[in-house]
């Protein structure tokens, strides 16, 4: 067959063609590669703005849209890209590119937004502000364009691009507009010549969705969405109102974004994290539709203060509290001249007259004694018995003629026998210390009690004992200061340089920045504090003085009349004062829930060093010693901590807590009322059953000290009611609310000494009353502009801010900065009604002045 033999012959051409070749190389075996749908299709479309573009996009298909639009140099327009895909192919969404000259922004619908714990939304409708790139032209045409694709069969989707209406911020004007997670909103602002710092102002009538309002540098791209806005710039949460304060020393363009953001969720502002029930065949990572979550607010951008304000509110605070220097120092040489002009006085008493030959006789009123003082406890009982004794106790001083004319002697008061003098006891006259405590038992333990049976120890044990009150809480407030500073110096530094101001809970509507401080006006005002904790111990040391040089020349006075003088109590308060100024300031520095205890820490020391001063006065010699005295005080700190950290809805805390309270509570009461005879042993409780066998079983006694028994009556009452109402109520400010308790204390107590030191014949003379009322009048307004509440660290931020107020004083101090201004004068007036209380008693023998 010759079609078989010519297919037989090509084949063996074939073969020697084959074995005829030279050697090759091995060629590298061709990888499979996948089989296209087909070729993709470009199409590129002339677009116009303000123009809806109802198109559709597929794996094959790349659409892309040309836009080109004017740009002038002075003038910016911002150009808004929104979109919407109608398909609903979550898996396979459609990707827009939007390609500028200087920046790309992409972006896919479905947006897919995470919340917390990766919780997914997604988002249909999404619209974005594009960056604007700076021209040096006068007019230049710009183009971008927008590429729609997808790797989905078949998707449709609306495409429209515009000019944004009042893209640039006007100074003083408010501007509305809405935002949605997916559509977020940024606005431009440009510094005006001469304005320095701005504040803007975002405000909205509904407090949910969470936004975040951030301030940004004219930099492209620019961080609009929920998962990068807290990128670069500042930013803050918002409910209702939310405030920045920006400088233009930061912006180098002088001009900045201000972007507004709607959260995915709520929780950041304190809202309720949402519960999305999945139905059984879905997914628990499938995207949940938000549908419409649109927030409405308005933006306003108002120039702030001068420098000449801040100078001008610095020297405002400097003169209000060097004037009460400029008082005191005039107080002082008006005392210093009616102290020379008495002396005058009585030196012509003391000589002759050239008429009579007799010693003039000098008025009552110039002698410091009232007229009316002439009957009762604390005066002369004309033709008394204890008369005579009195001027002979006092004759040891040079000056005879006036060194008792202030005196006053001791008769009987409502039945109260009058005790001698025990003030030259020694420590000598006891043979063996078991002496010494059985004659403790018998001074303390009499039903009246004077002032001369408890200061019976020797002068410079208590100077010693009480001068380490001054000195312990000085290291005190050495170490705890300076870890502090350091503290909140980190702090303001990471504010700088995160740009997180949800870190710091001020008033931001009346927050003014100097240097890296974010409000240095809430510091300022803690001035006071310091200035008048200085003048406080500079009249102290003044005071003190004098009184060493009446020891040193042996003034009778000084050495057996008045409340025995011990000032380093007054020190340690006046110490106390300063630091709470200083850790105040500090506190204030960035206020927040990890560091409220620098603010009330030196509160409750105050509080109770004045209730410790009060108490010293008449029982100088059973008085805490400084070691106890502040390890109460740093137990009552550790309540305070623990209860902030987890007393908050916790039901066994506010158990053990008012169970500690009461518990307290009656032992200080059983300290007080024995005079520290008694023990806590074993034994206690058969103690306690005996007394009440014998006094209320046996008979029906009254209590031996009745105005004891009645101050630690209502002592209790007023403690016990305040566990009650804590463990009902539950406040979540517990470290107020403990603060309340120690000044409910310190208030009774001082209402009690007040009362019994007038049922007793004494008196007040004119600089304490002034300070008594002048203090009561200014605690009153201070209290009401601390409970104004501009922030709260006990809520979100976003929330806090809710509570912020402009400025009230100069433009530049709020209220909680006039709530410093006067409770630091409070304070300062209070030290001093403490330290002239007992001006009356200089001259009155302490075994005739009563102890209560």
């Amino acid at each position: 067959m010759p079609g078989a033999g010519a297919a037989a012959l090509a084949w063996a051409l074939l073969a020697w063609a084959l074995l005829a070749l030279p050697p090759a190389l091995p060629q590298p075996q061709p990888q499979p590669q996948p089989q296209p749908r087909g070729r993709r299709q470009v199409v590129d479309k002339e677009a116009r703005f303000n123009t809806t573009y109802a198109d559709w996009v597929d794996a094959d298909l790349l659409n892309i849209y040309a836009f080109n639009h004017s740009v002038r140099r002075n003038r910016t327009e911002g150009v808004r890209v929104s979109v919407n895909v109608l398909s609903d192919h979550k898996d396979l969404p459609v990707l827009f590119v939007v390609r500028q000259k200087e920046a790309v922004v992409s972006f896919q619908v479905p947006l897919i937004l995470r919340g917390l714990y990766q919780r997914k939304y997604a988002y249909q409708e999404v619209s974005r502000t594009l960056c604007q790139p700076q021209t040096k032209a006068e007019v230049e045409t710009q183009h971008f364009y927008v590429d729609v694709s997808t790797l989905s069969l078949n998707a449709s989707y609306q495409l429209r691009v515009t000019h944004v209406e009042n893209f640039v911020l006007r100074t003083n004007e408010r501007f509305s507009f809405n935002a949605t997670a997916a559509q977020p909103q940024y606005f431009k602002y440009e510094f005006p010549e001469g304005v320095d710092s701005v504040i803007v102002k975002v405000t909205s009538a509904m407090a949910f969705p969470c936004s975040v309002i951030s301030i940004q540098d004219i930099l492209c791209p620019v961080y609009d969405l929920d998962n990068n806005v807290a990128f670069i710039g500042m930013y803050q949460t918002m409910t209702k109102k939310a405030a920045i304060t920006v400088q233009k020393k930061d912006f180098p363009s002088n001009s900045f974004y201000v972007v507004v953001v709607v959260k995915t969720e709520d929780e950041a502002c304190g809202g309720a994290l949402p519960y999305y029930p999945l139905s059984k065949d879905a997914s628990p990572d499938e995207p949940v539709d938000q549908h419409n979550r649109q927030k409405m607010l308005e933006v306003m951008v108002s120039p702030t203060i001068t420098s000449e304000a801040y100078v001008g509110s610095v020297l405002f605070c400097l003169g209000i509290f060097l004037s009460f220097y400029v008082l005191t120092l005039f107080i002082a040489c008006w005392e210093s001249c009616r102290q020379q002009k008495r002396k005058g006085l009585l030196a012509a008493m003391d000589s002759p007259s050239l008429d009579t030959g007799h010693a003039r006789s000098i008025p009552d009123s110039f002698l410091g004694r009232a007229p009316y003082d002439s009957y009762g406890y604390g005066s002369f009982g004309n033709g008394s018995s204890g008369s005579a004794e009195g001027i002979t106790d006092s004759m040891g001083s040079a000056e005879v003629p006036y060194s008792y004319a202030g005196e006053r002697l001791l008769e009987n008061v409502a039945g109260r026998p009058r005790l001698d003098s025990l003030s030259s006891i020694e420590e000598d006259d006891y043979d063996t210390l078991a002496d010494i405590d059985y004659d403790k038992n018998v001074i303390r333990t009499k039903q009246y009690l004077c002032v001369a049976d408890l200061a019976r120890k020797d002068k410079r044990v208590l100077r010693k004992k009480y001068q380490i009150y001054f000195w312990n809480i000085a290291t005190i407030a050495v170490f705890y200061a300076l870890p502090v500073i350091q503290l909140v110096i980190t702090y303001q530094t990471v504010v700088n340089v995160t740009g997180n101001q949800d870190i710091c809970y001020y008033n931001f509507l009346c927050a003014h920045p100097l240097g890296n401080l974010s409000a240095f006006n809430n510091i300022l005002s803690n001035l006071g504090y310091v200035l008048l904790g200085l003048l406080f111990l500079l009249i102290i040391l003044q005071r003190e003085i004098n009184y060493n040089r009446a020891l040193m020349r042996n003034d009778t006075h000084a050495l057996e009349c008045g409340i025995p003088k011990h000032f380093g109590l007054f020190y340690a308060m006046g110490t106390a004062l300063m630091m709470e100024g200083l850790l105040s300031a500090c506190y204030h520095v960035c206020p927040n829930y990890t560091n409220f205890q620098f603010d009330t820490s030196f509160m409750y020391m105050i509080a109770g060093l004045c209730m410790l001063k009060l108490y010293q006065k008449r029982h100088p010699d059973i008085n805490a010693s400084a070691y106890s005295a502040y390890a109460c005080l740093a137990l009552v700190i550790f309540f305070s901590v623990v209860g902030v950290v987890f007393g908050k809805g916790n039901t066994a805390f506010w158990i053990v807590f008012s169970v500690i309270h009461i518990v307290a509570t009656l032992l200080l009461s059983t300290q007080l009322y024995y005079m520290g005879r008694w023990k806590l042993d074993s034994g206690i409780l058969r103690r306690i059953l005996h007394v009440l066998y014998t006094d209320c079983v046996r008979q029906c006694s009254g209590p031996m000290y009745v105005d004891r028994m009645v101050l630690l009556v209502m002592g209790n009452i007023i403690n016990w009611s305040l566990a009650a109402y804590g463990l009902i109520v539950r406040p979540n400010d517990f470290a107020s609310y403990l603060l309340a308790i120690g000044i409910c204390n310190l208030l009774l107590y001082f209402a009690f000494y007040i009362i019994m030191k007038l049922r007793s014949g004494e008196r007040i003379k004119l600089i304490p009353l002034l300070c008594i009322i002048g203090t009561s009048v200014v605690w009153g307004f201070a209290l009401f502009f601390f409970f104004q509440g501009l922030s709260t660290w006990q809520k979100t931020p976003a929330e806090s801010r809710e509570h912020n107020r402009d400025c009230i004083l100069l433009d530049f101090f709020d209220d909680h900065d006039i709530w410093h201004f006067l409770s630091s004068i409070a304070m300062f007036g209070s030290f001093l009604v403490l330290l002239t209380l007992d001006d009356d008693l200089d001259c009155v023998q302490r075994d005739k002045i009563y102890v209560f």
